[in-house]
């Protein structure tokens, strides 16, 4: 078994605060006994396009991304950063995922594959992510001590072709940092989890935003760990907070044994 945590926060603008913050909620988990702890998306720039540009950094280089990996030596703790703007040769930006292992290397980075253009009944009301990133096209897993993370953000988790797809190459562990509406994910946050958990037979690590941002975002928080039967094994609500779970794998593979539904999908057999 291995002490997995979630940090839920409520991010601004400003880099330097954020990441305060999330110091302090580290240094928390990692007194719990963490040894991999997923952060939020955007979790030390939460605003608007010049905001993203403003501190996005080359993959790889910059002083936020400095200071994530020597966070992540000091603690001793693999750290999954939600999502991060990275900016590309061609000068856009890509909204990634960074995991770091506990020496404080970069191991594997994930450029958000689903952007999350919609309309909303709140008061932001329209979202357009891809006015300020360019979406992804690759799968990622990342190899661990603890077991294979499966990628992913957000409005990822409402397309479960791309969960089957890392469940096919290996997951145990699948990774949703987010920063869900309110509207939204009080009508379908939980409900998506426990699905993309039960349809891979994997533990889902979901780490969220809540409470109101600059510019009339609200976001609905109740950042959770789902088992491979789709328990809800911790929660939060909506304040900013750590929550945390032991992760045993030998629980994937007594269901994965019992239930055989990879090998018994027929979606392939049935395009031929």
């Amino acid at each position: 078994m291995t002490k997995f945590g979630v940090v839920q926060m409520n991010s601004g603008m400003d880099p330097e605060v954020n990441l305060e913050v999330l110091e302090g909620q580290l240094k928390h988990l990692k007194a719990q006994g963490a040894r991999l702890v997923l952060t939020p998306e955007n979790c030390l720039v939460f605003g608007t396009k010049e905001d993203y540009d403003k501190h996005a950094e080359v993959l790889g280089h910059g002083p936020l991304q400095k200071k994530l990996s020597q966070l992540a030596f000091e603690l001793g703790i693999w750290l999954v950063m939600g999502s991060f703007p990275i900016r590309n040769n061609d000068g856009t930006l890509s909204t990634t995922c960074l995991v770091y292992d506990a020496a404080g290397n970069l191991r594997a980075s994930y450029e958000k594959l689903h952007m999350f253009d919609v309309d909303i009944a709140d008061n932001h009301r329209s979202y357009r992510e891809s006015d300020t990133f360019k979406s992804g096209d690759n799968l990622v897993l990342v190899d661990t001590p603890f077991g294979t993370l499966g990628l992913s953000i957000c409005y990822d988790v409402r397309f479960p072709q791309l969960y089957s797809a890392l469940r096919q190459r290996g997951a145990d562990i699948i990774i949703v940092p987010a920063a869900f509406t309110k509207v939204t994910g009080a009508a379908h946050w939980e409900v998506l989890l426990r699905a993309r958990a039960i349809e891979t037979q994997c533990w889902v690590l979901a780490a969220a935003q809540c409470g109101s941002h600059q510019g009339g975002r609200e976001t609905y928080g109740h950042s959770m760990i789902v088992d491979p039967w789709g328990q809800v094994v911790t929660t939060l609500n909506e304040q900013i907070g750590t929550a945390w779970a032991d992760v045993d794998l030998a629980s994937n593979s007594a269901i994965r044994s019992k239930m055989p539904v990879m090998q018994h999908a027929r979606l392939q057999c049935a395009m031929k």
